[in-house]
């Protein structure tokens, strides 16, 4: 979609229009869930932050300033929505010994526990700069990190994966 037709639809769902609001959403959903999956390891968890982010995002469209933000507005809304269930949990206990495996993707699964293995700080930048395509100073600004911190943090995921891999790949 041309940026031009995404500028278009972020005006109409500005204006209340529900269809374009959808189509929105339904656009950037893979990304939301990349997002909510590095933060909590958890599909559940995930989907329960979209939905959630979904609903904030619907309720304060009005309060976007510049629609070529929307993306990095929608990732922040996201990104708190995520740290908003982990505290939740934090306060419950985990029941993934009665889970039902899940089957997935090998390499999917294979890269999921390489991500899994990094701390949340080095997990959460990497899935922001590779899989979502965020420059430097967008997730800066959107973890309230300096820049210098997120090269850093970038470079020592890297390195990290780098170990793993060796290890286990």
């Amino acid at each position: 979609m041309s940026k031009i037709e995404n500028g278009y639809l972020i005006d109409q769902a500005k204006g209340r229009d529900p269809d374009a609001f959808a189509e929105l959403m339904q656009l950037y959903m893979q990304d939301m869930y990349r997002v909510a999956l590095a933060i909590l390891m958890n599909d559940e968890d995930a989907a329960d932050a979209i939905q959630d982010t979904i609903l904030a995002c619907w309720e304060k469209i009005h309060t976007l300033r510049k629609r070529e933000f929307f993306k990095t507005w929608l990732t922040r809304i996201l990104i708190n929505k995520c740290y908003d269930i982990r505290k939740k949990r934090r306060n419950c206990v985990e029941l993934e010994e009665y889970a039902e495996p899940i089957t997935e993707d090998k390499g999917d699964l294979e890269f999921r526990e390489a991500l899994e293995s990094l701390d949340e700080k080095y997990r959460i930048i990497m899935t922001l700069f590779y899989s979502q395509g965020y420059r430097i100073d967008e997730i800066a600004d959107m973890l309230k990190l300096p820049k210098s911190t997120v090269q850093t943090r970038l470079q020592r995921g890297r390195e990290r994966l780098a170990v793993y891999y060796r290890k286990y790949g």
